[in-house]
């Protein structure tokens, strides 16, 4: 039989695999290098390593040393995962152009999401979501058009 503890537990996984993946679609549906699974599985591992460490018998009862170990986590979770960001950035330096930013911190915002499942800061994870989707969703057709009136700009400028 599974405990309540184990039970909330579980649910905090599948939220923060369900969190990812919902990013995921979107990065899917623009033929992205990162899409569901990716980003499911970063969510789920950050979620993962934060439960794990907050359930750990040894500091559970030691606020001190859960605040300590928390923040440790934390830190190291949102630094580490910024590898699998960097693997997705391409300059161009002959066009001087980046490209795969907004994949990278897309990446860094799901683990981050992924730890708040973890925290059960439910309230912080749906801000986060309904904010990262709004970024990724409405504000891209307005990125566009500022980037046509820059490309504009520039080739008037060099005429």
């Amino acid at each position: 039989m599974i405990s309540d503890s184990e039970l909330d537990a579980i649910l905090r996984l599948a939220a923060a695999a369900a969190v990812g993946m919902a990013i995921g679609v979107n990065r899917d549906m623009w033929g992205k290098p990162t899409g569901i699974r990716t980003l499911g599985l970063v969510a789920l591992g950050a979620a993962l390593t934060a439960l794990a460490t907050v359930s750990h018998p040894l500091i559970a009862g030691h606020p001190d040393a859960l605040s300590r170990v928390i923040q440790g986590v934390i830190q190291g979770v949102l630094a580490g995962i910024g590898f699998i960001g960097a693997g997705v950035v391409m300059r161009d330096p002959k066009a001087l152009e980046v490209h795969g930013l907004t994949t990278a911190a897309t990446v860094w915002v799901t683990a981050a999401l992924g730890i708040a499942c973890a925290l059960a800061s439910w309230h912080l994870v749906i801000a986060g979501l309904a904010i990262a989707l709004t970024l990724l969703v409405i504000v891209r057709p307005l990125e566009a058009i500022i980037d046509k009136k820059r490309s504009q700009t520039t080739r008037q400028w060099r005429e």
